[in-house]
């Protein structure tokens, strides 16, 4: 009998990587169901699963789907998936998949995947033709494979070994869907998780069939889509979903454990280490998005040009007009901070869609000569959906949509797979979804965006960690505190830096951040490390790459690495310096946490980082999870153990934060309210609080920020929180505090933070 009834509102996810590969990282559908237990324990309402679809043979994360139609055999197949489903239903757990519309894999050999190789064997003329985006007259009426020439197909990103689904077809939506949506239909799967729904031709419309489809008696499913907003961007009001996954609030947790102070010593300290870098991230994006365009995506470019010179009725053999008009394409895709604008053919453009391409307009307007400025208005108009004068509105509609479906994979590999590693001022600000010339986010912006959430999009997830992110969360809240040391940061850069008697053969910005990766995920082993620094160095495209690499400058990058990993004196100084860290970012690190797990969405805990996550970029970050090292720790926690260590620690924040949620959903879903709790006394600035729930009950958070700097204070002093005249209970330490007023000094003398109730027996 279920202990917890697998309904009512989601309160918290727990994300498993699935890995179906035939060795000991093998990770299939019976070994997650082995977790139900567990996770029930940890207080998470659903479990939060990788693809499950059956994907290419050797795949190591289920994005590469080749058959709709069947669960992955080497997952375990069906039998085993209804096992698992069971499982964490009879322990009050549901399910939450995610799902891949926008591409399917290209295998090898190609014939795996049955519609692939039904377009293979008969082209244009397949019924299969309407399921993919192919510029049939590039390939003479025949699909262009990899090695073969040009692929002339839309590919997800730059990678050939995935061909684009064309879901705005009724038929491919359905036939790509059925499986799932059986699932959903059969109680087996609860909620969906849609994968980059920025590459498909509607969004819009898909989620609207999404949901009509997947709904059922008591209403539309938790849907999520994994969407990135970037600077001041918005999700579109009109989508038919609970929100995103939430690279947005990630960026906002981390912000506002950041010291502004450090923004000019750090960014002055990067320059000189560089010989003069940029001081900024502008030049570096811009630069980065120009290289993706003319390079990576030049196929998917060339394909946009050719439909705006049809729009536009300019003639094959009008070279330079083609030239003129391709340069305004390239220096407007360039210009736009955002993945797509969301402009509908046939509809008006929203305000949000003209002040998109408005102000990238205004940017490539200073980099375009003033000959080519009408035309830049004209293209500007096109993508905003205005038919010219005898033009063919199904080219027009066709630039719209093409237009868009090369801006957010240009703005994929150009900022986060390219310009994020060109520029590491700080290396924890370079996150998916983030923008790392934002240094810092002022308390008072944290608790407006915590409003808006509340507001707009109360059950969107929260999240620190993911399969994606470049960086596990406790890396970056270690590296946070340089934020607050960048003297002694500076110093000990400039030592490691001159260790090596011969000099480094590392690129500046590569060695500034080495430097930072040794800090941020230290201990770290030989392999883990070169691992890493070679997917930097050939994302970063400056001496190497994936495409055209330099064994010779990765063989002596990755030497100079080994070395420093076994030079005694060099090792002992990095642990130095990281054990004079370790203080400030356990405060971080639970600081972060706790915060994530009460503001206003859903939130998200990524496969182990209920422990520290010191994870990098993929495919470190899917590494296999000791869970039997939890199982023992979330006992003896529950058993009245003392936390030993920060492992404890955050494990103690995150289950007793996630119970309370579970049994008090309404205190932390769209009617609970949210608060900013602002401290007086001399540390004021050090403390972030917020309240969730209504009247004389709720849950109050309190978290330190800026630990070194409030330790150069000399502490807490007389600084306090005015809360209810009621007793408050802190969840994290069975303490009771009596208000109205709660002495930091004494509330947070075990913990740097602390999850009070009111208004609830014990």
């Amino acid at each position: 009998m279920s202990e917890h009834p697998a309904t009512g509102p989601a309160t918290g996810t727990y994300r498993i990587q699935l890995r179906g590969t035939s060795d000991s990282r093998h990770f299939g559908f019976a070994e997650a169901a082995e977790l139900a237990p567990y996770l029930a324990a940890l207080g998470v309402s659903h479990v939060y699963l990788s693809p499950v679809l059956q994907a290419a043979p050797g795949s190591t994360h289920g994005y590469d789907v080749i058959e709709h139609d069947r669960l992955s055999a080497e997952l375990g197949g069906p039998e085993a998936f209804r096992a698992m489903a069971a499982r964490f239903h009879g322990h009050g757990l549901r399910v939450l998949a995610d799902i891949v519309p926008n591409h399917m894999a290209v295998p090898d050999p190609p014939e795996l995947n049955g519609p692939l190789a039904a377009l293979i064997e008969d082209g244009a003329e397949s019924p299969y033709a309407r399921w993919f985006d192919v510029d049939w007259e590039e390939g003479g009426g025949r699909i262009v494979l990899p090695g073969r020439g040009e692929p002339n197909y839309r590919r997800f990103f730059d990678i050939s070994g995935l061909i684009c689904l064309s879901q705005e077809d009724p038929e491919v939506f359905r036939r790509t869907h059925a499986l799932m949506l059986g699932l959903v239909a059969e109680g087996l799967v609860d909620a969906l998780r849609v994968d980059h729904p920025d590459g498909l031709a509607d969004p819009r419309g898909y989620l609207e069939r999404l949901s009509d489809a997947s709904s059922g008696p008591d209403g539309p499913r938790w849907i999520l889509v994994e969407k990135i907003t970037t600077g001041g961007e918005r999700l579109p009001g009109d989508w038919r979903c609970a929100g995103t996954t939430g690279y947005d609030a990630l960026g906002m947790v981390g912000g506002v454990f950041a010291d502004p102070d450090g923004e000019r010593p750090l960014t002055e300290a990067y320059v000189a280490f560089t010989g003069g870098g940029p001081a900024s991230f502008d030049p570096v994006e811009y630069e980065a998005r120009r290289f993706a365009a003319e390079h990576a995506l030049r196929p998917e470019m060339s394909r946009l040009l050719k439909v705006l010179c049809r729009v536009l009725r300019v003639d094959a053999g009008d070279g330079a007009r083609r030239a003129d008009l391709q340069a305004v394409l390239l220096e407007l895709l360039a210009a736009m901070h955002v993945y797509r604008a969301y402009v509908v053919p046939g509809e008006p453009p929203t305000r949000q869609a003209v002040e998109v391409l408005e102000e990238a307009a205004e940017r490539a307007r200073t980099r375009l000569p003033a000959r080519l400025r009408r035309d830049l208005d004209l293209v500007v108009r096109l993508a905003l959906g205005h038919e010219p004068k005898g033009g063919d509105p199904g080219d027009l509609a066709e630039f719209v949509v093409r237009f868009q479906q090369t801006s957010a994979p240009l703005a994929a590999k150009g900022v986060e797979d390219t310009a994020f590693y060109r520029w590491s001022r700080m290396a924890s600000l370079n996150e998916v979804g983030g923008d790392p010339s934002r240094f810092a986010i002022d308390p008072e912006d944290f608790h407006a965006y915590c409003a808006g959430v509340l507001r707009d999009w109360p059950a969107t997830m929260t999240t620190l960690s993911t399969h994606d992110t470049k960086r596990q969360e406790d890396v970056r809240a270690r590296l946070a505190v340089l934020a607050e040391l960048p003297v002694p940061w500076t110093e000990a850069v400039g030592r490691w830096r001159a260790w090596a008697p011969k000099g480094s053969p590392l690129e500046p910005d590569l060695e500034y951040l080495l430097w930072q990766t040794l800090v941020g995920a230290w201990p770290i082993a030989e392999d883990r490390l070169g691992e890493f620094l070679t997917k930097a160095m050939r994302e970063a495209k400056t001496r190497t790459s994936w495409l055209d690499p330099d064994s010779e400058y990765e063989k002596a990058v990755l030497g100079y690495a080994r070395r420093a990993l076994v030079d005694e004196g060099l090792t002992a100084d990095v642990g130095a310096f990281v054990a004079m860290l370790e203080p400030y970012a356990r405060v971080n690190a639970l600081g972060q946490k706790l915060v994530q797990l009460t503001m206003p969405g859903v939130p998200d805990v990524y496969q182990g980082c209920e422990l520290t996550g010191l994870a990098l970029v993929d495919p470190d970050n899917r590494r296999p999870v000791d869970y039997e090292r939890r199982r023992e720790r979330l006992a003896r926690l529950d058993g009245g153990g003392e936390p030993r260590d920060l492992d404890d620690e955050k494990l103690l924040v995150t289950s007793r934060t996630l119970r309370l949620r579970r049994e008090r959903p309404g205190w932390f879903g769209e009617g609970g309210g949210y608060e900013p709790v602002r401290a007086g006394g001399e540390a004021a600035r050090h403390v972030l609080a917020f309240r969730r729930g209504g009247g004389e009950e709720g849950a109050l958070t309190v978290a330190t920020r800026l630990p070194a700097g409030l330790e150069r204070a000399g502490g807490w002093g007389d600084t306090y929180l005015e809360v209810g005249p009621v007793p408050w209970r802190n969840l994290l330490t069975g303490e009771v505090h009596q208000g109205p007023r709660l002495e930091m000094a004494v509330v947070l003398a075990v913990h740097p933070v602390a999850l009070l109730v009111s208004g609830v027996a014990e």
